[in-house]
């Protein structure tokens, strides 16, 4: 057998073995994307923080609307790109919703969701709501406009009030 005919099997050998190597990673590496367990696939609208449960923060009524604005769930956008939230949907754990009208947020930014009234913006709005809806334990659910859960997002302890 020739040196070059040696050479070629070797460096083919070489190339089949290295495109089975990367076709076997591949999946693995397009998996590894970070993602928290609860949130839905390629999806870059997830919740963020959450300030839940403002009762013992004023003196007198808490169902004023400084106290239920101060209770909110933010969500973000952690593309580039910008996703339009018309028709996705913010639940808690009692089956309170909240469902996004026609509001375009923008790549790598975040609206806070409010319990409470206001002028809705592009960075908050209002659920316009009289009373609390986060308590110190509930599950914050956002559904897209197809009803798939995007992300979730638990607080507190579970088991007993």
């Amino acid at each position: 057998m020739s040196a070059s005919l040696a050479t070629r099997r070797a460096v083919t050998t070489l190339l089949a073995a290295g495109a089975l190597i990367g076709a076997a990673a591949l999946p693995a590496v397009a998996h590894n994307d970070d993602r928290r367990d609860h949130r839905g696939p390629h999806s870059s609208v997830v919740i963020g923080d959450v300030q839940h449960d403002t009762r013992g923060r004023d003196r007198g009524r808490d169902r004023d609307d400084r106290a239920l604005n101060r209770e909110w769930v933010e969500v973000k956008n952690t593309g580039r790109h910008s996703v339009n939230l018309r028709g996705f949907t913010l639940t808690d754990r009692d089956g309170n919703r909240y469902r996004f009208s026609n509001l375009r947020l923008d790549g790598r930014s975040s609206v806070k969701v409010h319990t409470g009234q206001g002028r809705d913006t592009h960075r908050d709005v209002y659920q316009d709501r009289r009373q609390q809806i986060w308590d110190e334990r509930d599950t914050a659910t956002l559904r897209d406009d197809r009803g798939r859960v995007v992300d979730t997002e638990s607080w507190g302890r579970r088991g007993s009030r």
